[in-house]
């Protein structure tokens, strides 16, 4: 556990920097205030309009970054921090914003360097100094990380924060006696300190000693009445009541942490592991299937779900999640034991062999790193939830390690509390504060842009999308309604509404009767089944039209759409409880859908080459079919015409985060953040663990 990095952006908004033309200051202004009231996407809207008038400008770059790195963008806000320093080398704070960005994305030299030159103006600086000593630690080197810290409290031996980092410094490197002395000191600076409390709660509880227990939950209290939204208080709180054998008031607070931070990953294994102990396998495998969906490779999790699906008798699903854990950990005894249990359960005959292997590992020190299956090291994964925390070149035992696998975690009790605004709306979700800890775990691609009757204004996207082909067929006055561009097309559900597009239906029959069929007419039947989610007929009908009308680009547009949302249904109802036979579809199918839109959208280009939502659906469709250096290339193309669509980067971003492509990917989601695009804050937030 580290100490977590301090940044106050309280004392960065004070900078002003006077803008000669008004209507730049006016957007600069308006958005401090924003970033002020922690509306932090809505604020970047603002700073991008100021650069875009005038991108010689160093603060809004500067303000930018402090948005992006409230959101967990690291990435974006050294890139804009450094924009700042070009246009202006002696705006000090963007130096250090720099710097606790780099530190942050783990580049602790070059935010060293930049702590440096932040002191060279601010000697005096209680929160660089601190700083400056985590990255000194963090870097390994801990003369200069307690030279730092000494530094620092021989200057200010009041700092409360200085002496709660030193104190967690102390423990990292075995002076338990002298951190107990640090944490004290902190106390009787400020006994309302909730990171103190929580400190002195934690190393009290590692002296076993009951009275000293009692007393850790004490101090956890304390914490907790004077912090009571800190979903890391309650867990740790949980830990503290699990060791008092209070197993009622532990679920509780892991409860109550979900509760607070509905996808805390931490809240919900330790709520899984505490399940297993009383045997309640269903909702453990729940809470073991949230880790596992927010992060695949988590193996402790992977571990205890394994157990629990033997438990349930499910003896399949066990072995998967076993052997996994074995490939990824070919030198720990507990893993083949594991798999030895679950074999043995099955009927294996052979399970011996995971026994004798198990026996073999046993005196045997585990290794420094185990390859995950897609070949990273998981040693160096700096995700709390993850297994391995081994700095022993030697490697360690085989029982501490193993015990890693059914230990619940708690959080640093020196991290800093963040108040976590919420308020605004958008399609049900917050778009103020911290986004990235509100938006929902699961990750996928932004939809497609289809033309559509129906859809949502928000306060980031307050009118629907132009495209001319959409204007021209609105023109002619064919269509029972006006046609809009979107990618959040709103779900048809007043049944009046319903009966009046089937009755449209009926009407629109009718004149395709006639002799001499118009494309227009085809296509306005088309929508309306399209707006009904009768995909099939939906194709069939803008297929007719554009074989009537070779030139009508719209109908091949939607026509590509149609065949990409009928793939999607496919892959929805499959998924249902109660699948519908007209639309359960085979995987070579759902492709061969997927094929023919993306050969839709081929013939619309071939049309109208610089139609760049048409290059975009393409990407997705491409995308989805697990094509994604393909998607990236239509992506590109669809940027390149149009290069504000935030969508096209959070897309390009998610496809290179599946290839593998981490800094690409990064700054595609910061794009895309920056756009609008509110979800890719999330994804960052994730990639940055």
């Amino acid at each position: 556990m580290r100490f977590k990095i301090l940044f106050l952006v309280t004392t960065l908004l004070t900078a002003f920097q006077s803008i000669a033309q008004i209507n730049v200051d006016q957007v600069v202004r308006v958005g401090r205030n924003a970033l002020y009231f922690d509306d932090y996407v809505l604020s970047i809207r603002y700073f991008n309009q100021a650069i875009d008038v005038k991108p010689w400008l160093a603060y809004p770059y500067f303000y930018r970054a402090i948005a992006k790195y409230n959101l967990d963008d690291f990435s974006g806000a050294e890139a804009d921090a450094t924009l700042a320093i070009e246009r202006n080398p002696f705006i000090t704070d963007a130096y250090e914003l720099r710097g606790v960005a780099r530190q942050n994305l783990g580049n602790t030299a070059a935010a060293i360097t930049d702590y440096h030159r932040v002191l060279f103006d601010r000697p005096k600086s209680n929160g660089v100094l601190l700083n400056l000593a985590i990255a000194y630690q963090e870097a390994h080197q801990p003369d200069s990380a307690a030279e730092t810290f000494n530094r620092m409290l021989t200057m200010s031996p009041g700092y409360a924060n200085g002496h709660i980092a030193y104190a967690q410094f102390q423990v990292e490197h075995k002076d338990t006696v002298g951190a107990r002395e640090s944490v004290e000191r902190a106390i009787a600076l400020n006994r309302f300190n909730t990171r103190a409390l929580a400190f002195r709660s934690a190393l009290r509880m590692n002296s076993q000693s009951p009275d000293s227990i009692a007393l850790a939950l004490a101090d956890i209290d304390e914490a907790i009445r004077l912090e009571p939204s800190q979903p890391g208080l309650y867990i740790n709180r949980a830990f503290v009541r699990y060791k008092l054998d209070d197993y009622f008031g532990a679920m509780a607070d892991y409860d109550y942490a979900l509760e607070l931070e509905p996808h805390n990953m931490m809240a919900t294994y330790n709520r899984a592991l505490l399940r297993m102990e009383v045997a309640d396998y269903d909702k453990a495998l729940a809470d073991l299937n949230s880790v596992l969906a927010y992060n695949s490779n988590d193996y402790k999790a992977l571990f205890n779900r394994a157990i629990v699906q033997k438990n349930r008798s499910d003896f399949k699903s066990a072995l998967a999640d076993a052997n996994a854990v074995v490939n990824a950990f070919p030198d720990l005894a507990a893993a083949y034991f594991l798999r030895f249990d679950v074999r043995q359960a099955a009927g294996d005959r052979n399970a011996k062999e995971d026994y004798d292997k198990s026996l073999a590992l046993a005196n045997s020190k585990v290794g420094t790193y185990s390859a995950d299956s897609q070949g990273e090291t998981v040693a160096n994964d700096t995700n709390p939830s993850r297994l391995l925390e081994i700095d022993n070149p030697e490697g360690e035992d085989q029982e501490v390690v193993a015990a890693r696998f059914t230990t619940l975690l708690t959080t640093s009790p020196a991290g800093n509390s963040t108040e976590r605004a919420q308020a605004g709306d958008i399609s049900g979700k917050s778009i103020r504060g911290r986004v990235q800890d509100t938006w929902d775990s699961s990750v996928g691609l932004e939809p497609m842009f289809t033309a559509s009757y129906y859809t949502s204004p928000t306060e980031l996207k307050p009118s629907s999308d132009y495209l001319k082909e959409v204007d021209e067929v609105n023109l002619t006055g064919a269509l029972p309604m006006l046609l809009q561009v979107t990618n959040r097309a709103t779900p048809l559900t007043d049944q009046e509404d319903i009966n009046r597009h089937f009755a449209s239906i009926n009407y629109i029959t009718e004149l395709v009767q006639k002799p001499k069929p118009r494309s227009i007419d085809y296509f306005a039947r088309g929508m309306e089944y399209f707006t009904l989610r009768d995909y099939a007929k939906a194709v069939a009908d803008f297929n007719e039209a554009s074989n009537i009308t070779p030139q009508f680009t719209l109908a091949l547009f939607m026509k590509g759409v149609a065949l990409e949302q009928q793939a999607q249904a496919s892959i929805a109802d499959e998924n249902s409880e109660t699948p519908s036979i007209h639309v359960s579809l085979l995987p070579d199918m759902r492709t061969q859908l997927l094929k023919e839109s993306v050969e839709a959208f081929d013939k619309a280009l071939e049309l109208k080459p610089a139609m760049a939502p048409a290059y975009y659906n393409k990407g997705v469709a491409l995308a989805e079919t697990g094509d994604y250096t393909s998607a990236i290339n239509a992506l590109t193309k669809a940027i390149g015409l149009k290069p504000e669509m935030g969508e096209a980067y959070f897309n390009r971003g998610y496809c290179y985060l599946r290839l593998g492509n981490i800094k690409s990917g990064n700054r595609d989601l910061s794009r895309a953040g920056e756009l609008g695009v509110v979800e890719a804050y999330s994804v960052l937030k994730r990639m940055n663990r």
